[in-house]
């Protein structure tokens, strides 16, 4: 497996690279029009659908490559819900994406229930006779999307359906990464079917590449902390010297560099089999992998910041927190190890 990137694949990611690096000179914490407009315009909305979609990338190298320099910016642009996630669902369907790919239309995928644990097949939601009924929990971005993109159950089969924000009774909060996320509630509310049969499969796999983006940002934002915590050990000083020259520090450094080589390892996988035959296995073990590492460098940086790390005002903060969210999204740790441990001896 040849691990280089193309040509094209480079000129993308330092053509983002320094787009995102401008646009997130002063670190955002909310969604900007701005930025989504940029995304949109450098063609990055793209890169996540297929030629036969309308995009010009779609693999999971595309995925993964966007991914991790938004994570590096800790971005909280609802890219992974509008493009991966909605967008892939539309696309899959034979819907029309160009609204999508062009940035003029944000979708939100309201999937997830209350008391569902992660497993995408658990939809109590019902439709009947195009009217929907039922409640949908923690939907990302639900407040800033023109459409809703609804899961519910007809007769045994899931089914996707397209729904007007406006006609859905919405409670939103801000969640702890960044951005909004909302409760829905679905009384007899009017849908518009999206594809035929059932979409068991479609949702399953939408939600594997939209993991894959997940654990790829969660990858940049490992970089980033770990550069501002080689500065910042750089430059604090006790007893006369930078702290980084403390041999005990050095050796946290040292495994924590490790161990964020072995996440990439392990995106770089996930990438390489996303549409494979394998693909579930290979979701499980990066999801878990992803969350230990995560937690481990989330407390190393805090540690060794001391309390600057912390404070509201320092970056550190926001990335922290963005990359602790990152295991309570597709399913935590445990979810996948013991997902992980069904499927290997199946």
């Amino acid at each position: 497996m040849n691990f280089e990137l193309s040509d094209e694949a480079r000129m993308l990611q330092d053509g983002l690279r320094r787009y995102l690096a401008d646009a997130y000179a002063r670190p955002l914490r909310e969604p900007s029009d701005t930025v989504w407009a940029g995304l949109a315009e450098m063609g990055v909305i793209g890169a996540l659908f297929p030629e036969e979609a309308g995009g010009f990338g779609g693999t999971g190298w595309d995925i993964a490559l966007v991914f991790e320099e938004l994570g590096r910016v800790g971005s909280p642009e609802p890219l992974l819900d509008t493009g991966v996630l909605s967008g892939g669902l539309v696309a899959a369907a034979g819907g029309d994406v160009e609204a999508v790919i062009a940035g003029g239309t944000r979708l939100a995928f309201a999937h997830g229930e209350p008391g569902g644990r992660y497993d995408p097949t658990r939809v109590d939601t019902r439709v009947e006779d195009g009217r929907l009924t039922g409640r949908k929990a923690v939907v990302a971005h639900a407040t800033s999307a023109d459409e809703l993109l609804v899961s519910a159950r007809e007769g045994e089969a899931l089914t996707l359906w397209r729904v007007d924000p406006d006609a859905v009774e919405m409670h939103d909060y801000p969640m702890t990464g960044g951005g909004f996320a909302a409760d829905i509630v679905l009384n007899d509310t009017p849908g518009e079917r999206l594809g035929e049969g059932d979409a068991t499969e479609a949702i399953v796999q939408a939600q594997a590449r939209a993991t894959l983006a997940l654990c790829a940002e969660a990858l940049g934002l490992m970089e980033r902390i770990r550069a501002l915590t080689t500065d910042y050990l750089k430059t604090r000083k006790q007893f006369g010297r930078p702290i980084g020259t403390f041999q005990v520090l050095q050796h946290r450094m040292a495994d924590l560099l490790i161990e964020i080589e072995q996440a990439r390892s392990a995106v770089v996988n996930l990438a390489g089999n996303v549409d494979g035959p394998d693909r579930d296995r290979h979701v499980a073990a990066t999801k878990n992998l992803i969350g230990e590492v995560a937690r481990l460098v989330a407390e190393e940086a805090i540690q060794m910041h001391g309390g600057i790390g912390m404070t509201d005002e320092y970056e550190l903060s926001h990335l922290v927190r963005r990359l602790t969210m990152v295991d309570h999204r597709f399913g935590d740790t445990l979810y996948h190890l013991e997902r992980f441990i069904r499927l290997a001896v199946a």
